[in-house]
């Protein structure tokens, strides 16, 4: 079932096998891709889909040391020729879009992290002088909250003019949409805090207003409901996420990305008020082969794979054709050069890994 082919919008997908986003930090000039980076996600273009690292909407949105924008036209021309040689190579691409929020240090971005509330969130963060404590963020106005809004459906419409094939929303993990969601990091007093329908405002207004740039065909949402990630409390999930998928799914986004943090009951009462295509990522997972077979049986569509894909480029073939996987070097994760990048070996440069690739 992983190797069958699935209709997501007007995309033909061959195969059930995403590339889920992953965290590089190799854009080191202005936040633009480089001809590594075109070369890197060409080479894992036989993924059913491919869902880049975390694209920051706007300067505000970074957190991270060297992460991507899409918000200059020199970031769009960046990423054109990353997705002009996915395309090449035959393969799909959507541009996850990220917005750190209180995710961030000054050392970083040369600012203050945003942010619903000033309220510190998680523990440390990597900057070029090493770990640092993520400071207490400024926290975002009435218009600011709807300038963000605008400015990731601003990024949705750069990414189809940088040739992505549409955007996922990053809802998940401890960063600003999340932030929203989450009680302990959303003290607002005005519509976009309080009660559940405030708190999901946000995420709500950014998937409607992206959606009506760029049309709900080519809009995903990335979710994952009790992670805790960022010291973030949900102590409410249960009634929350079903409020918040029920209004996602008025608005026909094209897929839901479901991060299964949010236990049995949770997810399966998601699986069932979602109406289109769900792809489910299981970070505890540790057998990519097994986990496919397990989470399409239980009902997903889609399965994102994340550090398989990210040391194995020619992993559907691997797994169809019961080849080893390479192992992920984490050290070279972030940052660096082509090492640990774009230099794990593919069955075609070494064929006798397994006879049927020969």
């Amino acid at each position: 079932m992983p190797f069958t082919s699935f209709e997501l919008g007007s995309l033909r997908l061959p195969n059930r096998l995403v590339m889920a986003p992953m965290t590089r930090s190799r854009s080191y000039v202005a936040g633009i891709p480089s001809p590594l980076t075109a070369l890197y996600y060409a080479q894992r273009a036989s993924a059913g889909l491919i869902i880049t690292e975390g694209v920051q909407p706007s300067p505000a949105g970074q957190g991270y040391m060297d992460t991507p924008g899409l918000h200059t036209d020199e970031q769009v021309a960046g990423w054109r020729e990353v997705t002009d040689a996915v395309h090449a190579a035959g393969g799909r691409i959507v541009a996850q879009l990220m917005h750190a929020g209180g995710a961030g240090h000054p050392a970083n971005t040369g600012r203050l992290p945003v942010a619903p509330s000033a309220v510190r969130i998680g523990g440390q963060i990597f900057t070029p002088s090493g770990l640092q404590d993520t400071p207490v963020p400024v926290a975002l106005s009435t218009a600011e909250v709807e300038a963000t809004v605008r400015d990731f459906a601003a990024a949705a419409r750069r990414a189809v003019d940088a040739g992505f094939d549409g955007v996922e929303l990053h809802g998940a993990n401890g960063y600003l949409v999340h932030q929203f969601l989450s009680r302990n990091a959303n003290l607002r007093d005005d519509r976009y805090g309080g009660t559940v329908s405030g708190r999901i405002r946000f995420a709500v207004e950014t998937a409607r207003a992206v959606a009506a740039e760029i049309g709900p065909e080519r809009v995903g949402i990335r979710l994952s409901p009790r992670n805790g990630a960022q010291g973030l409390a949900e102590d409410d999930a249960d009634e929350l996420y079903p409020v918040l998928v029920s209004a996602l799914a008025d608005l026909d986004l094209v897929y839901l990305h479901l991060v299964a943090t949010g236990g049995d009951e949770l997810n399966a009462r998601i699986r069932d008020l979602w109406p289109n295509a769900l792809v489910v990522n299981d970070p505890a997972a540790t057998d990519p082969a097994s986990a496919a077979e397990r989470l399409l049986d239980w009902g997903a569509d889609l399965v994102a794979l994340g550090k398989s894909f990210l040391a194995n480029p020619d992993l559907p073939l691997r797994l169809r054709v019961g080849a080893p996987l390479n192992e992920a070097d984490l050290s070279t994760a972030f940052g660096g050069d082509h090492r640990g990048y774009t230099d794990y070996p593919t069955l075609a440069l070494h064929p006798a890994a397994h006879p049927a690739a020969a």
